[in-house]
């Protein structure tokens, strides 16, 4: 089995990599925002996909869909439709590449997009499966495994997905809002160009 995981720079999604990566291999794909927030996240992000042994590491920066979405969604929906955004690409890309499913690190209520509510928003219409590894964990339970497998040095710091994110994100969402909002942002079209780039990296790298 193959897998696509969104690793970002921070403790979660390498330990999810590992725990997938005793069943499946892995190849970890990272969001950047480096025209917003600079590259050190991505550079982390590097560093852990080398260190959790991901088969290769691939970078598209979203910046400018992050700023497309500030300004013509409500703000309360950014978190869920960043999430979107993510899985809506990474689900292209795996019907384009023959991965199997996507892999993330999310823990259920962890943050505002991880409530239950919107955990469903996020994914309700992606058919590729979505494995989530941690998400009956608690977070003490996640930092003892980035401890036991050496992620957690290089995974602990500030982190930049909510540069752009509201004071007060939205805990509850419903599907037919999700999608009125996306279609205000044109996510199609981001979608497109977000797949356009990976494959663009993805021939360079062979």
């Amino acid at each position: 089995m193959k897998g696509l995981l969104l690793l970002s720079g921070g403790i979660d999604s390498p330990v999810a990599g590992i725990l997938a990566g005793k069943k499946a291999e892995i190849t970890a794909l990272h969001f950047s925002s480096e025209k917003i927030t600079g590259k050190q996240a991505k550079e982390k992000a590097e560093k852990l996909a080398e260190l959790i042994k991901a088969k290769a590491f691939f970078s598209v920066d979203f910046s400018e869909e992050l700023e497309k979405i500030v300004n013509s969604t409500e703000r309360k929906f950014y978190f869920i439709l960043m999430k979107r955004l993510m899985l809506k690409t990474a689900e292209k890309i795996c019907e384009k590449n023959n991965f199997d499913f996507i892999l993330t690190g999310e823990n259920l209520g962890q943050v505002s997009s991880q409530t239950l509510d919107n955990l469903v928003s996020i994914s309700f219409d992606v058919k590729k499966p979505i494995i989530r590894p941690l998400l009956s964990f608690d977070k003490q339970e996640i930092v003892d495994l980035a401890k036991n497998y050496g992620t957690y040095e290089l995974s602990i710091g500030k982190e930049t997905c909510d540069a752009l994110g509201p004071n007060k994100p939205a805990t509850r969402s419903i599907k037919e809002k999700v999608l009125v909002e996306e279609k205000k942002a044109g996510f199609q079209e981001l979608v497109e160009k977000l797949v356009s780039d990976f494959q663009k990296q993805l021939k360079t790298q062979k």
